[in-house]
């Protein structure tokens, strides 16, 4: 009998650690915090081109979560 083993969490493993930054005594990853920045920034840019709370926020949290996908997965080289 065969067994389906996809609900194990497989740990994916990188050569070189990620690069943190101390805040209030915690190690941030630096690819979270340039999400935040990026996310903030497209923010402020869409509430004053479209004076609409619910556009900016949406479109923010959507930057946000492809900044950080993209920076944690693809992280620049040295």
């Amino acid at each position: 009998m065969t067994t389906h083993d996809a609900w194990l969490r497989r740990e994916v493993r990188r050569s070189d650690p990620a690069r943190t930054v101390d805040l209030a005594g915690a190690a941030w990853p630096l690819y979270k915090l340039e999400a935040l920045a990026v996310a903030l920034l497209v923010f402020v840019t869409v509430l004053v081109i479209t004076q609409t709370l619910q556009a900016a926020v949406l479109t923010a949290a959507a930057v946000a979560v492809v900044v950080w996908w993209a920076r944690r997965l693809f992280p620049p080289r040295p």
